[in-house]
């Protein structure tokens, strides 16, 4: 969350305690509470979540208002339980009770159910474009226990050439979406850009030149071009872009310090290099080869931060047409 966002929610904040202070507290002739008034209170909710996301993870605070919501709810339901005859006349315990069903299941769905997560960058093209909506299914590597990200009962294991969201190592506030080409254990090898896993060339076939739109910081909108080739790993079929002319790593790129750094081999050139991946540890890159700050530069994706495998493209504003397509 940016530092707008950030302002934007304490605005909302604060315009929801004027609308409160200056609302009615009591019931109308219908029944419900002053339109006033509950707004002041949904902006306020608005508020807490912008700003408390802030410096928290998103399933975090949803934990935060499904407990707060959860006890409000459960002092309403007493209050109700002493005098079923009448209201609650409490206006906060009345209308913030209510939210407790509606945070509970997003806050159940998001958690072990399913994630949306929109494509940022181009750095899984050609097979996901920057605009696309996607699902992540959360109960495919295990049920995890929420925030600290354990598996709590086991349904899945990351496979080979899988599409994976996982929290980006370097910054636990922003999601990252690549493909799983080491598992723990393995043997990594991208020699003058041909990929080797355990001492296996993954066959590459040829499928023409394919060309793109980048928005960079340097030159604004570029076209860009590449080779595309099809490559099996795993169950999975998909297809890469190389561009001609670029190495298999870009050396002043690679961190210096990332956790079992002593792992890997780095040509200084930038031709080749070499992992053994970790325990418990995956190592991940983008199909955009030339174009992907992936595991050759920040090093292993532990399995605390996985978040979940993705499947499914639920929306493209910009290109309907991409809407249902499958996550190869």
């Amino acid at each position: 969350m940016g530092t707008n966002l950030l302002l934007a929610a304490v605005a909302a904040f604060v315009f929801g305690v004027v609308l409160y202070l200056k609302s009615s507290k009591v019931r109308e002739e219908n029944g419900e509470w002053s339109g006033g008034l509950q707004w002041g209170y949904l902006l306020m909710m608005i508020g807490v979540f912008g700003v408390l996301s802030y410096f928290m993870s998103f399933t975090a605070v949803l934990l935060v208002f499904v407990v707060f919501t959860g006890i409000v709810w459960f002092v309403h339901k007493g209050r109700l339980k002493k005098d079923p005859a009448h209201q609650d006349t409490g206006h906060f315990t009345d209308y913030m009770s209510g939210f407790f069903p509606i945070i509970l299941i997003v806050f159940v769905l998001r958690t072990f159910i399913a994630e949306p997560f929109q494509i940022p960058s181009s750095s899984m093209r050609p097979g996901l474009v920057v605009g696309d909506f996607i699902l992540v299914n959360k109960f495919s590597y295990g049920i995890r226990t929420p925030i600290i990200n354990n598996v709590l009962i086991p349904t899945g294991k990351v496979e080979h050439g899988d599409v994976v969201v996982f929290t980006y190592p370097e910054n636990p506030s922003i999601s990252y979406i690549k493909r799983a080409v080491g598992l723990p254990g393995d043997v990594v090898e991208y020699k003058n850009k041909i990929l080797t896993i355990n001492g296996q060339t993954v066959a590459e076939q040829p499928e023409g030149v394919q060309s793109y739109s980048e928005n960079t910081r340097e030159y604004g909108m570029v076209e860009i071009q590449a080779e595309a080739f099809r490559e099996n790993i795993g169950s999975h079929s998909f297809q890469v872009l190389k561009m001609a002319g670029q190495p298999s790593f870009l050396p002043q790129g690679v961190r210096a310090d990332f956790a079992h750094r002593e792992n890997c081999e780095y040509a200084q050139d930038g031709s080749a290099f070499k992992c053994t991946v970790p325990e418990g540890h995956y190592f991940m890159m983008g199909d955009n080869r030339d174009n992907s700050e992936d595991s050759r530069y920040w090093g292993f994706v532990s399995d605390k931060l996985i978040v979940g495998k993705a499947f499914f493209v639920w929306m493209n504003f910009g290109n309907m047409s991409r809407i249902g397509t499958s996550i190869e």
